[in-house]
């Protein structure tokens, strides 16, 4: 065993309540292999499990060990400190940390610069490797350095959503509940809450502080755009760091070669990964009538060139996003911009006119929540009817499923699924004997932590099976040995949902009252299946209770699936385009009148300081606030602070 395998180990005992016998293999492992380089690490462990159980004289000594072998480890001289203070001798405490600080290099305010950004360098690479447990730990340090670092908290947050480390938003000694809530990234907060409000104000907020203004100042005309044409086609771009192998790159790959030439030209501005090469990205360089790769262009050249080709409609599909452009879209480089497809929910900036949605997703009465006017399509998701599927369909038994039992199945990232999921996942398996829950691998952590929460609610944790992750043809072709997915909230299943109705799997979700909580929703009714779309937690466990014990009843759904593939509004790709080519034509005409919608963004930052501080358990253990009083106690607490100009009408779940 190594000291890998072994911390992993332990860890697992440790989150299953075995601490006992966590404390037993370091032992086990300390006595064995004595020249160990790590040993040191190891008393260390030892003595956190050692304390923690209360057993303090043999956390002592393991923690004295520890220092005795490596007398720079510091954590150990912290740990041991605070076990004398324990055993009432607090003399010993002091006189140890004392000579602790007396090992440490000069504190400088260089010293800690420097120090902040080698914890950050260091989390940035142990995320890229999906070793989000260290990343954390690292991002923690850094941040107790210095509190103030937004985009450290915005990656410590995304990085306890992957692990499924509950509750996300975890405060400790120097940054409070608030900071993170309001420091967390708009993806973040998707899969954090679906309170269009909060959503709201946290995006404003971060289009504010994180994206600003650019200091090169906007494009205020655009010479080029208001050129007349002469065969009168409009200039369309397409913006995204995701025309390639990526889930965007899949949605949108027919779209460029369904667009009516003689109505629009149609450019695409690559800003993602350079030299990108593989067949989608290929496919959209030949599929386009111009494709220019801005990944290597500063934004004020980017901008500018975006300008100089006269696009009069450019269309962000980005928003925030990895990769996304944001700061060159402030610079305004066409005259009407477009949020779409990228990010699910409002931007809360001053210079994206429009969001494109469908009646469900943003209903009228919630369209408030909207810094952009919403123009709507009868489903707002492209799809790829070309999709790749592999010609070997795996069996149960090649991915680890019982033959006879019901798969329920969710293939969404791990950073989507809350303990408010979950816990109603767990609530399902208990009520359908035998059923497992087929889930998309993520890192050690997630894995070790779901198993144990289940194991926590009597469910066991063998019913949990994780699918390796898979090039997308072979994905795509598991996806069929499932009965039933199920949805996560409040970030619910998006080109996931399509990919298993493509392949004849039906999807049960609770619709919710944000943007990314009602997509899954929108493409279930496009697909002919509205009855698979609840709106009450009860009536999703109900009924994914009653489809898990009626496999009849799953087969009728999946034989409907098939059978309306060809004809149904989700897999419509040419009328979708024939959709968006007519919505350009409205917003180029009220670009010509003057009357481009103006996003009203006054106040907001009252609104992030009223809601931030509030209900933040609430948030991930359950999906729907008191929604009514909610607003009344915000409406009142507005207007004692001062007047808010728009609407203050209260947004209700469709009944």
């Amino acid at each position: 065993m190594t000291v890998i395998d072994l911390i992993q180990a332990a860890e697992a005992l440790r989150l299953r309540g075995d601490p006992g016998a966590a404390a037993a293999l370091y032992e086990g492992f300390i006595a064995d292999q004595p020249d160990e380089p790590l040993i040191y690490a190891l008393q260390f462990n030892l003595g956190v499990l050692l304390t923690d159980a209360g057993a303090l004289d043999r956390a002592r000594d393991a923690l004295e060990q520890a220092i005795d072998l490596n007398p720079d480890f510091l954590p150990a001289y912290i740990n041991l400190g605070r076990v004398h203070e324990r055993q009432g001798r607090s003399d010993l405490a002091v006189t140890l940390w004392h000579r602790m600080s007396e090992r440490l290099s000069p504190v400088t305010g260089q010293a800690i610069t420097h120090k902040v950004m080698a914890l950050n360098q260091t989390a940035r690479v142990l995320e890229a490797a999906h070793q989000d447990e260290a990343c954390e730990t690292a991002l923690r340090q850094s941040l107790d350095l210095d509190p103030t670092q937004r985009e450290a908290i915005q990656h410590l947050i995304a990085a306890r959503q992957r692990q499924c480390a509950w509750p996300v938003i975890e405060p400790f000694e120097r940054v409070d509940r608030a900071r993170l809530l309001k420091g967390m990234s708009p993806l973040s907060a998707n899969a954090y809450t679906d309170d269009p409000l909060l959503q709201l104000a946290l995006n404003a907020h971060y289009s504010d502080t994180d994206v600003g203004l650019s200091e090169d100042g906007p494009i205020t005309r655009h010479f080029a755009a208001h050129q007349g044409r002469s065969d009168g086609r409009l200039r369309i771009g397409y913006m995204s760091s995701d025309l390639r192998e990526h889930a965007i790159g899949h949605l949108m790959y027919e779209l460029p070669g369904l667009h009516d030439r003689q109505k629009v030209e149609v450019f695409a501005y690559y800003c993602g990964i350079p030299a990108a090469n593989d067949p989608i990205h290929a496919h959209y360089r030949a599929a386009v009538d111009q494709f220019v790769d801005i990944s290597q262009m500063d934004d004020a050249t980017a901008a500018r060139r975006i300008a100089d080709d006269g696009i009069q409609i450019l269309i962000d599909v980005n928003g925030y996003t990895r990769d996304g452009r944001t700061k060159l879209l402030a610079l305004r480089p066409a005259p009407v911009i477009v949020n779409w497809l990228g990010f699910p929910g409002t931007l809360g900036s001053p210079y994206h006119h429009y969001i494109i949605a469908d009646d469900w997703i943003i209903p009228p009465d919630s369209e408030l929540f909207y810094s952009e006017a919403v123009m709507r399509l009868p489903c707002y998701q492209p799809n790829n009817r070309q999709r790749v599927v592999a010609d070997h369909r795996p069996t149960r038994a090649e991915m680890g499923l019982p033959e006879d039992a019901t798969v329920f199945c969710c293939f969404n990232g791990t950073h989507k699924i809350t303990r408010f999921t979950f816990d109603r996942w767990l609530d399902i398996l208990s009520r359908v004997p035998d059923s497992v829950l087929w889930l998309l691998s993520g890192s050690d952590s997630s894995h070790l932590r779901l198993k144990a929460h289940a194991q926590s609610r009597g469910i066991d944790p063998t019913r949990i099976v994780f699918a390796a992750k898979l090039p997308n043809p072979q994905h795509l072709a598991r996806y069929p040995l499932a009965d039933l997915f199920l949805d996560t909230t409040p970030y619910g299943a998006h080109t996931t949902c399509s990919d298993a109705l493509w392949m004849g799997v039906p999807v049960l979700t609770l619709s919710g009252r944000s943007f990314a909580a009602r997509v899954c929703g929108s493409l279930l009714r496009a697909a002919g299946l509205p009855e698979l779309v609840t709106t009450e937690v009860a009536d999703f466990v109900d009924l994914a209770v009653a489809l898990g014990r009626d496999r009849a009843r799953l087969d009728g759904f999946k034989a409907r699936l098939v059978q309306t593939r060809d004809t149904c509004t989700l897999f419509d790709m040419p009328g979708l385009v024939r959709g968006l080519e007519a919505l350009y034509v409205q917003m180029w005409q009220a670009c010509r009148d003057g009357s481009l919608p103006r996003p009203d963004l006054n106040n907001l930052d009252i609104l992030l300081d009223i809601v931030a501080p509030r209900d933040h358990e609430a948030h991930e253990t359950q999906t729907i606030p008191d929604y009514e009083a909610h607003w009344q106690r915000l409406i009142a607490q507005r207007h004692a602070r001062r007047p808010v100009p728009f609407d203050h009408r209260l947004w209700r779940a469709p009944q």
